[in-house]
């Protein structure tokens, strides 16, 4: 029989992105991704140019919400590998109210507002991106890496 896991790690980590982080109200909505490029677990979305189409693509005012990780999507059927995102005319699922798990850019503090930059990060500084309303960071972190992102209005 094949051996799956031999070693563990000493911490588990608290989640991954695009994990919804626990069970407070929240709200979740779907729509089609309209890029060519994938669409990453754990970043914000906005209202693309079709009905029902979103876009990694910042757009003041037109912010739809945080990418939620569905792994229960297939695999790439070139290479059957999972990967963390939503193809081209797929459904993402997206988080409009609630706490999810994100990739902050940069060290961020609780309760720190969250902006997008124009690749799609979500850092805490405003200069010359877009903000994210109403969604605030829920944890310190020292350096870049996993943090909540919270929206609760």
């Amino acid at each position: 029989m094949a051996t799956y896991q031999t070693t563990y790690p000493t911490a588990i980590p608290n989640g991954y992105a695009g994990m919804v982080a626990n069970g407070e109200t929240s709200n979740r909505i779907s729509r089609t991704v309209e890029d060519a490029t994938a669409i990453g677990f754990g970043v914000p979305v906005w209202r693309g140019v079709g009905d029902h189409g979103v876009t990694l693509t910042p757009a003041a005012g037109k912010l739809m919400g945080i990418t939620i990780a569905n792994y229960a999507a297939p695999p790439v059927q070139a290479t059957g590998v999972q990967v963390d995102s939503y193809p081209q005319y797929s459904t993402a699922g997206i988080l409009t109210k609630g706490v999810i798990w994100v990739n902050a850019a940069v060290a961020v503090a609780d309760g720190d507002q969250a902006y997008a930059t124009a690749a799609g990060a979500i850092t805490n500084v405003s200069s010359g991106n877009t903000i994210l309303p109403g969604w605030f960071f829920d944890d310190t972190t020292s350096g870049a890496g996993l943090a909540r992102l919270a929206n609760r209005t």
